[in-house]
């Protein structure tokens, strides 16, 4: 990360290798454990937005601040990294907002978007394209923000070998974001709507999440926990809601962070997108380095 001196550029890359990077080989870009997480420069015109071009956020929303549990049922709407361009603008009133368009959600015919990855189809079936996203939110007070979210895009099928844009979807959140001192809340509702491209499947996948997040920061720690639920609304499932719960802290150590975690879960989301019952539980220490 960093600006370009006396400029208004600034710029942000991140490659991972090894198996601790978050990325499938079966459908990312390079076919090993090793990829591009986010690639981006950027323009901030005077009194004006900043330009991004490249893989950055996805401006959605929130995402979750744990590590290994991930994004639990937020799947496909959390940390999302996309290839494309976005405006992104603060004025004084409080009022953000953000537009942006995505070709694909990774380089090459990539279904791989590394942090939040498995909920885009896969290099056999399909992947999204062309996707609107636009995000506004207004700053209440110091302590209190609200915010909508919307995206609509493509499925581009990988089965014929034609490359045909069958498939679309949709999506929409409405969010909370409070800071009390050390003390944050996030909370989230998020509708969703897949239609598979017809060379896949003949589906319409529906599914309503929930989530909230409580977070407490003391000197370089911080204690947080994350909860989600996803209700199926797809036709013909007979899965019943899902729930996944993750507390956990983490350390600034300078290079990186550690951290300790908790996951429990009753269900999951797959690569369509749909809510799915299944129970796992794990417990996760981890440490990061940059460099």
């Amino acid at each position: 990360d960093g600006d370009v001196e006396d400029t208004q550029w600034s710029y942000s890359a991140e490659a991972r290798f090894g198996p601790g990077g978050f990325t499938d080989p079966d459908n990312n870009s390079t076919g090993g454990q090793y990829g591009i997480h986010k690639a981006w420069i950027a323009y901030q015109i005077e009194d004006g937005a900043k330009i991004t071009v490249g893989k950055s956020q996805v401006p959605f929303a929130w995402k979750t601040a744990n590590f290994w549990p991930g994004d639990m049922f937020l799947a496909g709407y959390g940390d999302q990294m996309d290839v494309g361009v976005k405006a992104s603008q603060t004025f004084e009133s409080g009022l953000h907002y953000d537009a942006a368009l995505y070709l694909a959600d990774d380089w090459s015919t990539s279904t791989d978007t590394m942090d939040d990855n498995g909920h885009w189809g896969s290099t056999a079936t399909y992947r999204k394209v062309q996707t609107a996203v636009g995000n506004l939110s207004y700053a209440l007070t110091d302590a209190h923000t609200l915010g909508v979210s919307a995206q609509a895009g493509g499925l581009q099928e990988l089965v014929s070998g034609e490359g045909d844009i069958s498939g679309d979807l949709q999506a929409a959140a409405l969010y909370y974001l409070g800071q009390f001192g050390a003390l944050s809340a996030k909370a989230s509702v998020i509708a969703t709507e897949r239609n598979l491209p017809d060379e896949v499947a003949d589906l319409t996948v529906e599914n309503t999440r929930y989530a909230g997040e409580l977070g407490y920061t003391h000197g370089k720690w911080f204690f947080y926990a994350d909860l989600t639920y996803a209700t199926p609304d797809t036709e013909g499932s007979d899965a019943d809601t899902i729930r996944a719960f993750a507390p956990g802290l983490s350390y600034n150590y300078g290079p990186g962070w550690l951290y300790l975690e908790y996951l429990t879960q009753d269900g999951y989301i797959d690569r369509n997108g749909q809510a799915l019952e299944g129970d796992f539980d794990a417990l996760y220490a981890t440490v990061d380095f940059y460099f």
